[in-house]
């Protein structure tokens, strides 16, 4: 088996798969453009930013798996990799603290203006008049869009500053936000009216690309602080650029379009020049704690992918598959059972969704499981129940879950 990882991760948590005979190949300088070649006998390929495209997932005849090292799949062709049969996962969650720590420090940077404190020191002048007179976070209101484990982690640090915590989700009910000790709104539009502080936790997808619009950013209240550590694509940049100027608003970015695709070199965001605005070159997930604990969790996959039934955190496979029988064999726990019961099913052209086997005590009986997208006549039924190793065939109608 063997493994890539074609971004920088931390390989201690790995070194034990060695011991499952994996062969661990680390390679972070790779680009999209390379990733077609270096994939050839690859079975497992780990990323966190480097796109997988569906032209390497196409190259790659051997891969199985593909584990992305963060939250979201955004970076990853998950449709080409779903035609191919190659599992999709990630590692929620991993990052989370890492994420909400960096949100509380921009918010507490912009609300006492730290940067611009320190570059007047650095630059040999006390001002002490000019930053003495922030407006201090306790009682402020901090509206919170998107609740997952970042955002709820955000909630309990601004509880603990004091502040009043406002909440919007697509999904927030009254009770979930009540169980948090905060305020549900109906909408974007409407927790950006009574926010000071308004910072995003959202995916990005199509109904959140650009959910951050014009209108959102012009409901903030003049110098409320807004602060983007998800991705960029859910805020309107142009937008925030002109609406930050005609508002005063105080922003921290950790994310930016067309970001640059080297961890060094020249970037100049119109957005730095707009005012009060704070930028770190997209760091939110990227402490030593974080990173060791996605690795440990990308280790955890990989043995799950290699030794278990079920891969945890994979986005790409069928809840509700097209199934419609299942088909119940008990059967001797010998060569050939299964082998002729699926000959049977191809011959009446009867296509198997889904399959599991279990062994009973002793390895003398089996309990086979075969979820099927028709139904088999009565003729087919009776030809599997003809074999002698076939203990018994029951045929169940499963219930229409599209």
């Amino acid at each position: 088996m063997r493994l890539l990882i074609a971004d920088k991760l931390d390989m201690r948590p790995l070194e034990a798969l060695t011991l499952l005979g994996v062969e661990i190949v680390s390679q972070p300088q790779l680009g999209p453009a390379d990733l077609p070649a270096a994939l050839d006998g690859v079975n497992i390929l780990v990323v966190r930013s480097t796109k997988v495209t569906a032209e390497a997932i196409d190259a790659a005849g051997e891969l199985g798996l593909i584990i992305r090292a963060g939250a979201g799949v955004n970076t990853i062709d998950v449709i080409a990799a779903s035609r191919r049969g190659v599992f999709v996962t990630n590692c929620p969650g991993k990052n989370s603290a890492a994420v909400a720590e960096l949100t509380m420090a921009h918010i507490l940077a912009l609300d006492r203006r730290l940067v611009d404190a320190t570059v007047g020191l650095r630059q040999g002048r006390w001002e002490k008049g000019e930053f003495q007179g922030a407006p201090g976070l306790l009682d402020k209101r901090i509206g919170v869009a998107g609740v997952g484990s970042i955002g709820r982690l955000v909630v309990d640090r601004a509880k603990a500053f004091g502040m009043e915590v406002h909440v919007w989700s697509r999904t927030m009910s009254a009770k979930r936000a009540a169980a948090l000790g905060a305020v549900p709104h109906k909408s974007l539009l409407e927790l950006a009216r009574v926010s000071d502080v308004l910072t995003l936790h959202l995916p990005l997808n199509e109904q959140t690309r650009k959910v951050v619009d014009r209108e959102v950013l012009e409901a903030l209240p003049a110098g409320a602080i807004f602060v983007n550590i998800s991705r960029a694509g859910v805020v309107d940049e142009e937008a925030l650029v002109e609406v930050t100027r005609a508002k005063g608003l105080r922003v921290g970015l950790d994310v930016f379009s067309d970001e640059p695709k080297t961890a060094g070199g020249e970037f100049r965001p119109a957005i730095m020049a707009a005012g009060t605005v704070y930028g770190t070159p997209h760091i939110g997930a990227s402490t030593q704690q974080a990173q060791y604990a996605i690795a440990s969790e990308v280790a955890r996959m990989v043995r799950a992918f290699m030794t278990e039934e079920d891969v945890p955190n994979v986005v790409n496979v069928c809840r509700n598959t097209p199934a419609r029988y299942a088909l119940i064999l008990r059967g001797l726990d010998e060569v050939g059972v299964l082998a002729n019961v699926f000959g049977v099913l191809k011959r009446h052209g009867i296509n198997v969704e889904e399959c599991t086997n279990t062994v009973f005590d002793g390895a003398r009986a089996t309990c086979t499981k075969i979820r099927l997208a028709s139904r088999p006549g009565e003729a087919c039924l009776t030809e599997l129940q003809a074999f002698d190793e076939v203990l018994h065939v029951s045929l169940v109608t499963l219930p229409n879950m599209a």
